[in-house]
């Protein structure tokens, strides 16, 4: 009943108002006769003057005042200024071409000033817009990014477009942030429209709603509800989109910066440990040595011996890799260029791991025996250490390990081949990070996640890089390529 009320109060007042307007014009119409009369003008000016009134009130008021008011100037000039006098003589030519003349001028002078009015208003909707935009814009800059962007988002639009309700679903939280009015079962228009993936205007509530895109990629949806043309719709979903990407973009080098400085504490903190480790560990291998020299051992006090022996160089081995790492992460390690015999540091290599590779018989093929390479023999020799150990830890007992290196176009490609769980394709570029070991066989064996790092290291030292593949059919196959004698080095 309100809504009649209020309709009916809005019909009245329209009215009153058309027959004020329409008044007034017949008023100034009268006032001009009176004195046109009084002062006993010509047709032809009182007209002119006439013709002036009906002008304004089609420009003030519209077409129809104007019509009423064009009809009042016909009758008074044919009653008061063309013959006979005090007569209407309708009939006259003179009066149909003035009235003509009345009613075209009204109507050729309301509808340009009614385009008029209405390229005003559109004009001023959008400089508001433009406005409402620009703070927007500068509104989102300021932003707190540690909090979530939706909650922030929607007050601020439902502040500077007063707006009725906003609601905004962010895909990355997976979450749907409203404020305003919302009716009951209304809060989740953000979220439908980004499953359905349709942009859409419903006039009948005045609600817009947009996919808020990045590019390509659908990032969350926008839902408000508010006196908004479609242009300023998607102007508002283009920088909802922004902010949402930013704040996307700044949470993920957060997370970024955050491992970087866990990494480097980690780092930090087990290469003072190397360095710690390594005065007791000598002395600890110093006083193992001299307890031969202090008489005959029993076959108990040997094997004791012996386990503190190895036990102590998997320590310093270790150490020394942390050592290394940390130099080479640091550029702190000068790297040598010296020319290496490639078959020859696999042989050594091998040698070295005899001991690790019990059980697994190795097979070594070197085509080439003169081929080289120019580098840091320790560095690569420990490259390829690594690659034998982690060979022999992560194999089926009893297969064969295979090492082969070879040319490939400007560079040389070392690899060691072996048979055992088959690495996650997930985990192929993960392994080589320090610190990291694949769930699928870090059962398997006791590490650190060190080595492999260390060996991704040492090949980008030499400007060279690694990888591996892996299946459960073929087996895993680590690689090592290096640029031939120094071929890529800087």
């Amino acid at each position: 009943m309100k809504i009649f009320e209020f309709l009916a109060d809005r019909v009245y007042l329209r009215r009153l108002k058309f027959i004020g307007e329409s008044l007034l014009g017949c008023w100034v119409i009268a006032l001009l006769t009176f004195s046109g009369y009084v002062l006993h003008f010509n047709p032809a000016p009182v007209g002119f003057l006439f013709l002036i009134v009906v002008v304004c009130e089609s420009i003030l008021c519209g077409f129809w005042q104007a019509s009423i008011v064009s009809l009042m100037a016909c009758a008074c000039l044919d009653y008061f200024f063309y013959p006979p006098l005090w007569t209407f003589n309708v009939t006259d030519p003179q009066d149909w071409v003035a009235l003509g003349a009345f009613e075209i001028s009204a109507l050729l002078v309301s509808q340009l000033s009614s385009r008029e009015r209405l390229n005003s208003r559109e004009a001023k909707l959008q400089r508001q817009a433009m406005e409402q935009l620009y703070e927007l814009s500068r509104s989102t800059l300021l932003i707190n990014l540690h909090q979530s962007p939706g909650p922030q988002l929607t007050h601020l639009i439902l502040r500077i477009f007063s707006a009725k309700a906003v609601s905004i679903f962010d895909a990355n939280s997976g979450k749907s942030d409203t404020a305003g009015a919302w009716e009951e079962g209304e809060r989740e228009l953000a979220k439908e429209c980004f499953l359905t993936q349709l942009d859409d205007d419903d006039k009948s509530t005045q609600t817009a709603r947009r996919v808020l895109r990045a590019g390509t990629d659908s990032i969350g949806a926008l839902a408000v509800r508010g006196d908004l043309g479609p242009l300023v719709a998607d102007a508002l979903a283009s920088l909802a989109a922004i902010t949402l990407d930013r704040c996307v973009s700044f949470e993920k080098e957060s997370q970024i910066e955050a491992a970087h400085q866990s990494e480097r504490l980690r780092a930090a903190v087990l290469d003072s440990l190397a360095h710690a480790v390594k005065t007791p560990l000598t002395a600890i291998q110093a006083a193992n040595a001299g307890l031969g020299e202090l008489g005959p051992l029993n076959e108990a006090q040997k094997d004791l011996a012996a386990l503190i022996d190895d036990e102590s160089g998997k320590l310093s081995l270790l150490s020394h890799r942390l050592l290394q790492t940390a130099k080479l992460e640091a550029q702190e390690l000068s790297v040598a260029k010296d020319e290496i015999v490639v078959a020859e540091l696999v042989s050594s290599a091998v040698a070295e791991q005899r001991g690790r590779m019990a059980g697994h018989p190795v097979e070594v093929a070197v085509p080439d025996s003169a081929l080289t390479v120019r580098g840091d023999r320790d560095l690569l020799s420990m490259a390829l250490a690594q690659y034998l150990d982690n060979a022999a830890k992560y194999s089926f007992v009893g297969t064969a390990v295979k090492v082969a290196a070879r040319e490939s176009h400007s560079e040389v490609l070392i690899s060691v081949h072996n048979f055992g769980p088959a690495i996650p394709i997930t985990d192929r570029e993960r392994i080589f990070q320090r610190f990291y070991r694949s769930d699928g066989t870090a059962h398997l064996a006791a590490g650190t996640g060190i080595g492999l790092s260390t060996v991704k290291m040492a090949a980008e030292a030499h400007r060279g890089h690694v990888w591996v593949i892996s299946s459960a059919q073929e087996g895993t196959t680590f690689f090592l390529s290096l640029p031939q004698n120094g071929a890529k080095q800087a």
